[in-house]
């Protein structure tokens, strides 16, 4: 860490304090960046996804304080947080929309990745592990609304042990072991493993997979829960209806994330087949990609099967997304016509995927390296002018005044959301605050880069003066701006240079004066502002 010769006071000298005591610990082998400028936010969503599990620990465990891992409390304990619980409503409704955030950021970064080429150059180890992270933290978000124990809750703890038990061999073992004997042994173990296991296996595997260098942008970070917040108060989840065994709970679909192996399910073909194989084979092929790439380059651009193997993949689970969403609206049907899912409709459509997949990765390769070459050709031809938005400092200052002066009325709105009851426009008016901050850090951080751009150098112009001309030549320079580009100016300085051409006027060049170095010698030429007070000064 760099050592400032400048004194510290105060709060300042506190922090700078703590942050050169953490040379000595392991915090410091990792390289934090905190970026001067705007930054791609796809070549760190991998931060962004941890900084959203530390969002789900810290809502985690406030939700902790109130909820009853019992049988016939658990949907009680919950609704009392929601509707009792001082902050309760905003509590449950960010970690519910955190939860979906962090899966959906781990599938972004995971096919970033992908696409990238990341996981050559000796990341091998950071891809398997990120892989089986992805993996556990679905589990992760699975086990949290089972816990609840509504309707929903209920037909994916159904679902779940019956893929479980599918499983050849050990699969009764497991579900024992996951699911207990009894309704009342499984809301306990999920619970432990949500709160627990699943949470510390996370952690080790972060401590593999993550790199030495991590990118925190603070305005990305507020960005990003500032959108939970928003999504919170715009769309608040709902508590569903409480599971009772006497009564047949009604048609109900799980999370996003698990709909595409749901739609398999609905097929009603082999459990284990639909449930387990299908998703571990394509776990297995995402985890030795990286040793079955042999391209040499690492854009998506110069790989096409590898790139037409992961198009094909986001089709797939797009269809599959929609078709687990998906239940014919029409209630006069019969329950079973309208969940279950044709397996030859299904799997054709599967299959065509497959060649339109990769005919759409080799459209996408051919434009774009035609586009490359296009813009090769422009480049050549000279360089283009590229649109810029550039602020002056009184408009910056400008700029961040009136932000926060919106932050001020935005924080007084909600205090009085919260003071009046209305819990969701004060979770949305929280969560605006909160991108307000990341736009306003932006500016002031731009502000401070350009800062420290370097002016240009001044231009020098020739100035030509009639006291320099000597002779008869009595005609004065135009009275004109002399960078002025009209016609008739142009034609004006092309008349008066022949004239001097002809008259054989001397026009002397300037010259840049001459420095002279300072030293220390004593000379008789002193100066009278040397060695003299300002009272004595003339």
């Amino acid at each position: 860490m760099a050592v400032s010769l400048s004194r510290r006071n105060g709060l300042m000298a506190f922090i700078y304090w703590i942050w050169d005591s953490l040379d000595r610990t392991i915090f410091t082998a990792i390289k934090f960046s905190f970026p001067a400028r705007f930054v791609s936010p796809f070549g760190f969503l991998g931060m962004l996804t941890f900084i959203v599990f530390i969002i789900l620990g810290v809502s985690g465990a406030l939700l902790m304080f109130y909820y009853e891992p019992i049988l016939d409390r658990a949907w009680d304990s919950v609704e009392f947080i929601n509707n009792d619980v001082p902050f309760g409503f905003h509590i449950r409704n960010i970690h519910y929309h955190g939860s979906n955030a962090m899966v959906m950021l781990a599938i972004l970064h995971m096919y970033y990745q992908y696409f990238s080429g990341r996981y050559k150059i000796r990341n091998e180890i950071l891809w398997v592990t990120g892989i089986i992270l992805g993996t556990v933290t679905i589990l992760e978000a699975f086990t949290g609304y089972d816990i609840i124990f509504s309707e929903r809750a209920e037909l994916a703890i159904s679902i779940a042990a019956s893929l479980t038990n599918s499983i050849p061999v050990a699969g009764p073992l497991i579900r024992d072991m996951a699911f207990g004997n009894g309704f009342h042994d499984f809301v306990l173990r999920f619970y432990t493993q949500h709160v627990f296991i699943l949470p510390i296996v996370m952690l080790g595997l972060m401590a593999v997979h993550f790199p030495r260098f991590l990118v925190f942008d603070v305005p990305m970070v507020m960005a990003i829960s500032g959108a939970i917040l928003i999504t919170g108060g715009v769309f608040p989840v709902d508590l569903g209806f409480k599971f009772q065994p006497t009564v047949p709970p009604g048609i109900t679909v799980p999370e996003w994330y698990l709909t595409g192996l749901y739609a398999f399910l609905r097929t009603q073909y082999d459990k284990f087949v639909t449930g387990v194989l299908w998703p571990g084979l394509f776990i297995l092929a995402l985890l030795v990609i990286p040793f079955v790439d042999r391209y040499k380059k690492f854009s998506w651009k110069d790989k096409p099967l590898i790139t037409a193997f992961g198009i094909v993949g986001i089709a797939q689970i797009l269809v599959t997304t929609y078709w687990g969403f998906y239940i014919p609206p029409d209630s006069t049907l019969p329950l079973v016509e309208r969940l279950v899912i044709d397996p030859i409709y299904l799997y054709t459509v599967m299959i065509l995927l497959v060649p339109l997949g990769i005919g759409f990765s080799y459209m996408m390769i051919y434009l774009a390296k035609e586009a490359e070459r296009k813009a090769k050709l422009a480049k050549e031809k000279g360089p283009q002018k590229v649109a810029k938005i550039e602020f002056s400092e009184k408009w910056v200052n400008w700029v961040i005044i009136a932000l926060i002066a919106f932050m001020v009325f935005l924080n007084i709105a909600a205090y009085n959301a919260a003071i009046t009851g209305m819990k969701n426009m004060g979770l949305f008016l929280a969560g605006l605050i909160l991108i307000v901050f990341a736009g306003m850090f932006h500016v002031y951080r731009y502000s401070m880069a350009q800062t420290q751009v370097a002016p240009p150098p001044p231009s020098i112009k020739r100035n030509i003066s009639s006291k320099a001309i000597s002779g008869t030549a009595t005609k004065e320079l135009p009275t004109k701006d002399p960078d002025d580009g009209s016609e008739k100016n142009i034609q004006e300085k092309e008349v008066f240079i022949k004239e001097l051409e002809k008259k054989d006027v001397h026009v002397p060049e300037p010259q840049a004066p001459e420095i002279q170095p300072k030293n220390a010698e004593v000379t008789s030429e002193k100066d009278p502002n040397i060695g003299v007070s300002d009272l004595k000064k003339p």
